[in-house]
């Protein structure tokens, strides 16, 4: 079965162009020119990945990106002919997977959108609460609980996206262990990953605002300078 591509953008020229390459990939893919349709059709279509423009009439990506969380887990690549740092916080902390910057390869954005599909989403899959790998892990009044994909700080729910979970447990699993970004770059985005690793450091930060009781002077997950990152030993008491 071909994987399926939504395209939303409102200049027509981008979207003829995205789609040919999609469709020679072998993607089913459509297109939307506004949020409202956009959401219409992410919800029928159903796609794997979503091309999202952040500036759309009607929704712009973001509310379309918020909204969209509510009910899909489609892989997210956001389009901005904005290049500041700010933008890129925001569309990832919204739940996006990936950002490009206008002007882009459509070649490149392609190859990312394959790399990220070889990497499966972690709420897929049926995962059985009973295994040893999905046992809870408690840290303090951390809980994380792999089977359900679930995290609890101080007895209220985290509310993290799906790439942030998976971060989070990443680290959790080996505490004390470094990870530098690249491995996992490697990890989360697959291997053939080729964007910017500063994405690493983005997805961090806002992991610490939803598990952290204080993100500047993090308990859980900490920073080796000039390495990567870890998740501490504890105590927890």
């Amino acid at each position: 079965m071909s994987q399926k591509a939504l395209i939303v953008e409102d200049e027509q020229n981008i979207v003829d162009l995205l789609r040919s390459y999609l469709e020679r990939e072998g993607f089913e893919v459509e297109e939307a020119l506004d949020g409202n349709t956009a959401l219409r059709k992410i919800e029928h279509f159903e796609p794997d990945v979503v091309v999202l423009d952040w500036m759309l009439p009607g929704l712009n990506g973001m509310e379309v990106l918020r909204r969209m969380r509510v009910f899909s887990e489609a892989y997210v690549v956001v389009l901005t002919a904005r290049s500041e740092e700010t933008d890129k916080i925001v569309g990832l902390s919204s739940g996006a997977d990936d950002y490009v910057t206008k002007p882009f390869s459509p070649g490149e954005l392609v190859a990312r959108i394959r790399a990220m599909l070889r990497r499966p989403r972690g709420g897929r899959g049926g995962a059985v609460p009973d295994e040893p790998e999905n046992r809870t892990l408690t840290f303090g009044d951390l809980v994380i609980e792999p089977g359900s994909r679930e995290v609890v700080r101080a007895g209220e729910p985290a509310g993290l996206t799906a790439l942030e979970f998976d971060l989070l447990l990443t680290l959790a699993e080996r505490p004390g262990y470094v990870y530098s970004r690249s491995r996992l770059l490697e990890r989360l985005w697959g291997e053939d990953y080729f964007g910017d690793d500063h994405v690493v450091d983005v997805h961090i930060a806002n992991l610490r605002k939803k598990v952290e009781p204080d993100p500047p002077e993090p308990r859980f997950i900490q920073t080796v300078r000039g390495v990567g990152y870890r998740f501490s030993r504890g105590p927890w008491g």
